[in-house]
């Protein structure tokens, strides 16, 4: 999907600012938002000029070189991508002149607002946030239990309810009346910059919002928010055959007579990627949902979830008793996939719409 030279130059980044770090973002907590800035920095995050499908076709291999090292790393780089997805498809031309050219450079950073609103779009819960018109913009209440990628610094999206309508809005953490408490002892988030996020009569400004019929947005959205997901499976799952094919020596080679294998793992990983590889290059050329495709996004996303923990389980099966250690890789891939198999839209939410299609 993208040319080697620039593969090569996010394995360089990976290697220098990620590897050293896996094991402070897990047990620590280490947020690596300098990881993401010099993804930025280096020109690999996808640049505002691009159309829909550039954009995906740019992300999608920065996510997955990302995840088969960290898989919390790559979901605060799809919470990134996310926030320039909104950005990207909003209709405010102050965002997109301002924020889109510094979400893309690294120079700031965003979250996503929205595993509420996805829960809501699919019938599961109501929505956490209300909005009331104040002028030309709203002002916000209601609390989002997590929130994820935010600083002080950073800017996210949101849905909230105005009564007759839905709006979406993308706003600064620094907002007054935007309070957040941070969220930590997850077994597979941990580092994830975390929060809770209260809006105790929060004022979005005109310029800040994205739409005022967020039914329709988030429809147009939607695809692109799922897409960015699966390269977080793939990364999980190249690991997690790396894994399998570096202990097929040990133990007399006994591993040789279990049941998947590492050519297994990496016929599920051709397969998804090619089927992920159809649907971008099906999305429209410009603010694109490929709208007719969303039930292949939908089966392709929940297919890579279950490959993923069937990956990491074989990892952990084929590396044995040193899997076992706390601070083993095998573990945190094992803990990774179940964090994957919960992040919205979950395993749960995915099969219900599938089956209620």
């Amino acid at each position: 999907m993208i040319g080697q030279d620039r593969l090569s130059r996010i394995a360089d980044i990976t290697d220098r600012h990620l590897k050293p770090n896996v094991k402070r973002i897990d047990e620590e907590a280490f947020y690596p938002g300098d990881y993401l800035r010099e993804l930025g920095r280096q020109g690999l995050l996808p640049g505002p000029g691009l159309d829909e499908r550039e954009a995906v076709r740019a992300g999608v291999p920065a996510v997955r070189e990302t995840s088969r090292h960290c898989l919390t790393t790559g979901f605060v780089l799809w919470c990134h991508l996310a926030a320039m997805t909104y950005v990207r498809n909003g209709g405010s031309g102050e965002l997109r002149r301002s924020v889109l050219p510094r979400l893309a450079d690294g120079s700031l950073l965003g979250g996503t607002g929205l595993s509420n609103p996805m829960k809501f779009y699919a019938g599961l819960v109501k929505l956490y946030l209300r909005a009331e018109r104040d002028g030309g913009g709203y002002v916000v209440h209601g609390t989002l239990p997590l929130v994820s990628n935010l600083g002080d610094d950073h800017w996210f999206g949101i849905v909230a309810d105005a009564g007759d309508r839905r709006i979406a809005a993308f706003v600064p953490c620094a907002s007054p009346g935007l309070k957040r408490a941070e969220q930590a002892g997850f077994i597979g988030l941990n580092g994830s910059a975390t929060y809770s996020c209260r809006f105790d009569g929060v004022a979005v400004r005109p310029e800040w919002i994205l739409t005022e019929d967020a039914d329709e947005w988030v429809r147009r959205i939607r695809t692109t928010f799922v897409l960015y997901q699966v390269p977080l499976a793939l990364g999980l799952i190249e690991a997690s055959a790396e894994a399998v094919r570096g202990m097929c020596a040990k133990q007399g080679g006994c591993n040789a007579y279990q049941r998947v294998q590492a050519e297994d793992l990496e016929r599920d990983l051709a397969s998804l990627q090619e089927r992920l590889d159809r649907l971008v290059d099906g999305l429209a050329d410009a603010g694109g949902a490929g709208g007719g495709r969303w039930p292949d996004v939908v089966r392709l996303r929940l297919d890579a979830v279950y490959a993923a923990l069937r990956a990491a389980q074989t990892a952990m099966l084929h590396v044995g008793s040193p899997g076992y250690k706390a601070g083993s890789e095998a573990s945190r891939r094992l803990r990774e996939a179940y964090f994957l198999a919960n992040l919205t839209p979950t395993v749960r939410q995915l099969e219900k719409m599938i089956a209620t299609a």
